[in-house]
């Protein structure tokens, strides 16, 4: 509830995307959040149309599919592309929404965006909201710094071959907290695949493999291997019911925080 004690409003940016259409249908079943706006782009051809019926649900939800925010709202939740989360980004500040950002493939500049909105208004931005993977990220740093440059250290994700960017958002944050763990500079030390004649691997490197195929959810394997073993930390996502459910506890989150840039980690408690 919010501090006025009524039913906290979300915006669904994105809402006929893969994440956006299980946001939609969870929203609807959940009894602590109520669905008030439904956001795609501009010349999207259902504009207009109940979003329940286009994601599915067996009734429609009374929310028409909008380019427009035209409805207060006390949150966003956006998982869309970096171009529209950058609008949508710009409405938030002028209008003080919060926002849970989802999005993956941002650049340095759009991430200078979030960065600086965050001053202004409180923003979970986690390209995964999954317990498993949020845990994940906290495990890495600490084994990556136990082992010691000793363990060569690999990344291997795989996504449905739908997916628009590479490598994951998660791969990155993986290599990131390990980076950080061990005192590594991941510009110099991330590798993107390996192709031709590379020479020996230094220790410090960091590899990071994309996977496309399928329908697959998500998945990410980090190997630690030293001469005689091998260590290895696994996530494997069935279903995106497990983001969609994390990006509504973010949102519950953020309707009591002030201005300021949260992961997952903080949503989490971790």
């Amino acid at each position: 509830m919010t501090s006025k004690g009524k039913v906290p409003v979300v915006a669904v940016n994105g809402a006929c995307g893969r994440m956006g259409g299980m946001l939609v249908r969870l929203i609807a079943q959940d009894k602590d959040l109520r669905l008030g706006a439904a956001l795609e782009r501009a010349g999207e051809a259902r504009l207009g149309e109940d979003v329940g019926t286009l994601v599915g649900l067996a009734r429609p939800v009374g929310v028409q599919l909008s380019d427009r925010l035209d409805t207060e709202v006390d949150v966003m939740i956006d998982f869309s592309l970096p171009a529209g989360t950058m609008g949508r980004l710009e409405t938030c500040v002028e209008r003080k929404i919060p926002m849970v950002i989802g999005t993956t493939g941002l650049d340095a500049l759009e991430t200078g965006k979030v960065e600086a909105a965050a001053k202004i208004i409180p923003i979970v931005f986690a390209p995964n909201m999954s317990v498993g993977v949020n845990l994940l990220l906290r495990l890495v740093g600490e084994v990556a710094q136990a082992l010691g440059e000793e363990y060569d250290v690999e990344i291997v994700e795989m996504h449905h071959r739908f997916k628009k960017d590479a490598p994951s958002g998660t791969a990155l944050k993986l290599a990131e907290a390990i980076a950080k763990a061990t005192g590594r500079d991941l510009q110099e030390d991330a590798v993107y695949g390996r192709q031709g004649p590379v020479g020996m691997r230094p220790s410090s490197e960091i590899g990071i493999h994309a996977v496309r195929g399928g329908d697959v959810v998500g998945e990410h394997t980090i190997t630690f291997a030293a001469v005689g073993e091998r260590v290895e930390l696994v996530h494997k996502a069935a279903s995106r019911d497990t983001f969609a459910r994390g990006a509504l506890r973010a949102a519950k989150f953020l309707l009591d925080q002030s201005p300021g840039l949260y992961s997952m980690l903080d949503v989490l408690g971790l």
